[in-house]
């Protein structure tokens, strides 16, 4: 494997693209955008780190050129509209659904086999869009979620335990944004259980801190995040690429797994050479199949909206 292709060169785009870069795993990272001379900008200005930063890989940028994403082994989808004042969220969907229908059918053209790591909003809703216009099977198409959100929760733990984040392991799951399901007994510092080493009211705020660790930064920015989610995309694919069977939260197409079935929603799965090689069950306690289940139905609405625009039809 050597070909990536990161469709979208804005910031989440870019970043994962330069992560990708700096891995050095890669023979080829293409970087794609609709805006004339953009990729082409970001790809040299990232190429032109590499006698600094000491790595091969090439970052080549095109505009619109999708034969250039030919061949891809894997490729992220990053394209879409932040949702502007006065948008709707049915507004967002329709906009994103439709640039992730062409996005897709486009990448599939021109990559059949190719993995696909979806980072478009509103995430899990742009999964299944892109999986609905794809044609393959689900465990090729998943999204980028769960990653960045226990990358929060896993930094906003380690500033108040004054730890390494590198000692902190975590699962969350459900959808991605306020219904999400943080798991705290899942949650260990260095082995130990967190429980062990932070109350319970504060545990609670840090919880509920990374629900809304999105709209933190864009309180703060004006603009969403995007070193964390381009970072997250990129070991998303390190993995794939790397065949290393890591257990990440993901976005996945669920066939009655926690008794959930037709759904996109955050679990932790197995990522390897072939995508998603296994969706794995927690055995979880009454309220935390309440708290995924109130998930569920919140993705299932959105989904419902989608499928009642009929644009992957």
């Amino acid at each position: 494997m050597n070909k990536v292709s990161v469709i979208g060169a804005g910031n989440v785009g870019a970043t994962c693209a330069d992560v990708l870069a700096h891995q050095d795993v890669l023979k080829e990272v293409v970087l794609l955008d609709i805006k004339e001379g953009f990729a082409e900008g970001k790809a040299l200005d990232i190429w032109e780190t590499s006698p600094i930063n000491y790595y091969s890989t090439r970052t080549v940028g095109v505009t619109n050129d999708y034969a250039a994403t030919a061949g891809s082994d894997v490729v992220v989808i990053t394209s879409g509209v932040p949702r502007k004042p006065g948008m709707s969220r049915d507004d967002l969907i329709s906009t994103n659904a439709g640039i992730v229908k062409t996005v897709t059918e486009n990448v599939v053209k021109h990559s059949p086999d190719a993995i696909i790591v979806v980072v478009a909003n509103p995430l899990d809703v742009m999964t299944y869009c892109a999986y609905l216009t794809a044609g393959l099977p689900s465990n090729k198409v998943f999204g980028m979620a769960g990653i960045l959100d226990t990358a929060r929760y896993r930094a906003f733990l380690a500033t108040a335990l004054n730890v390494s984040p590198k000692d902190i392991q975590a699962v969350l799951m459900g959808g991605h944004g306020d219904t999400m399901v943080p798991l705290p007994r899942y949650t260990t510092v260095g082995g130990i259980p967190v429980t062990e080493m932070i109350g319970d009211d504060e545990l609670e705020a840090i919880v509920n801190r990374t629900k809304k660790g999105g709209g933190e930064i864009v309180n703060l920015l004006g603009t969403s995040a995007w070193y964390a989610p381009g970072a997250a995309a990129a070991q998303m694919v390190d993995a794939i690429i790397k065949d290393e069977q890591r257990i990440f939260p993901v976005c996945a197409w669920l066939d009655g797994q926690y008794g959930l079935k037709d759904i996109y929603l955050g679990v932790p799965v197995k990522l390897g050479r072939n995508g998603i090689e296994q969706i794995i069950e927690l055995q979880l306690n009454d309220d935390e199949k309440a708290l995924l289940n109130t998930s569920a139905g919140h993705v299932r609405e959105v989904m419902g909206v989608l499928d009642g625009m009929n644009i992957t039809g």
